[in-house]
């Protein structure tokens, strides 16, 4: 705005300065046509500056309004910032207690955790005592039988010798 007012100011000082020269060849007609560019530009300067000061008042008036409607939307906002407020304190009244609870159950969550890993661990090293235990339950089974059979194959020949010494003794006698 200050800009457009000192280039216009520096086109009126350049127009006396050519109807100055002008003024040199016929000083009636020249200073004439010097006071009607003159007028003219005090005109044009004079309309330039109307619609700057009515523009002017035009932003205020924009900016006035924004900042009545901006004071109401945060009076607006307080309101259902409360309102909110109320609604949360009706919707639940026992809220401590559920959060509570939950609070609780995520504890004992955070202490289950590691109990479980160590259920698991224990399981499997119990699946292995348990094979464990079984292969050597097998094993002996094994040995008893095979034990079994020795012993009865032992009782077998010495029975078999008890006999033929039995019947050496016999024919001897």
């Amino acid at each position: 705005m200050q800009n457009e007012m000192q280039e216009r100011e520096q086109q009126l000082q350049l127009m006396r300065i050519k109807n100055t020269s002008h003024s040199n060849r016929g000083s009636s007609a020249a200073d004439q046509e010097e006071r009607e560019d003159e007028d003219s530009a005090r005109s044009a300067l004079s309309v330039f500056r109307a619609k700057e000061e009515q523009i002017e008042r035009k932003k205020m008036e924009v900016k006035e309004k924004f900042f009545a409607q901006l004071g109401r939307v945060e009076e607006e906002s307080k309101r259902l910032s409360i309102v909110k407020q109320e609604l949360e304190g009706m919707a639940d009244p026992t809220r401590k207690e559920i959060e509570a609870i939950r609070k609780r159950i995520d504890s004992v969550n955070r202490q289950l955790k590691p109990l479980g890993q160590g259920c698991i661990k224990k399981e499997k090293e119990y699946k292995e005592a348990l094979e464990a235990f079984n292969e050597k339950t097998k094993e002996k089974a094994l040995l008893v039988n095979r034990l079994m059979e020795l012993v009865a194959e032992s009782e077998r020949l010495r029975m078999k010798k008890l006999e033929e010494l039995s019947k050496t003794i016999d024919s001897l006698g």
